[in-house]
């Protein structure tokens, strides 16, 4: 089912628009590895997007990633030309992070002082480094803070984003619980039939092991139009 939109869009932007779909199609892959593999995933990140095309990974921590993709985990985190970090506590995705960002270098001074018959005073100054942000740093990072990541652009640190102050937030259901989205009457969504028309009609029926008759009673006859 998830390779479908992908593949029909591919066929449609190399035999239809010369090899870019004329509006940008963008995948929003939350949670990615809970719904289950996607096939050839680690090709198609580097594929779509030169026929206009882009997915947007979302994980709650990058071990996810390894445990369904295995070796091709590397591949499409390369393919990913930006990298947001919201927070988190997960040692992988955090050692990940901290290498990412590099380190920074800084002016150390050491004095020494010897007492005695022949006192002595000393002062050393040297440059060292150190992570710009460490792994624990990362673990206690402000919740209103984040991380990104640009291809070409050094990583730098920012305030998330206040989704009630944009103008279409009055549209989620956070802001008006009548927004929400009822999927019990999307599925259940009756066909009009028209006077006029034609349809096939298809008749379930039901195996000797399978449920009864009563648990279907919820569900709409199926027609198909001709």
């Amino acid at each position: 089912m998830y390779s479908q939109p992908f593949n029909l869009l591919c066929n449609k932007a190399d035999l239809e628009y010369g090899g870019r779909l004329p509006i940008h199609v963008r995948f929003l892959l939350d949670e990615l590895p809970n719904i289950g593999k996607i096939p050839r995933f680690e090709k198609l990140v580097a594929t779509i997007r030169s026929r206009e095309m882009s997915a947007c990974v979302i994980l709650q921590a990058q071990s996810q990633l390894k445990s369904i993709y295995k070796d091709d985990a590397e591949t499409i985190q390369g393919n990913m030309d930006a990298v947001l970090f919201l927070g988190g506590k997960e040692k992988t995705t955090l050692k990940d992070i901290s290498e990412t960002l590099g380190k920074e270098t800084f002016d150390a001074s050491n004095t020494s002082e010897t007492k005695g018959n022949s006192p002595s005073y000393g002062r050393n100054y040297q440059k060292m480094g150190r992570e710009l942000m460490s792994i624990d740093e990362l673990a206690v990072m402000d919740g209103n803070k984040c991380i990104l990541q640009l291809r070409g652009v050094r990583p730098f640190l920012s305030e998330k984003y206040d989704i009630t102050k944009h103008k279409n937030y009055r549209y989620l259901s956070d802001a008006n619980p009548k927004n929400a989205f009822d999927i019990g009457k999307f599925v259940l969504r009756k066909l009009k039939v028209k006077p006029d028309e034609q349809y096939r009609y298809f008749e379930y029926v039901q195996p000797e092991d399978e449920l009864p008759d009563e648990a279907f009673d919820d569900f709409p006859m199926d027609l198909e139009p001709i």
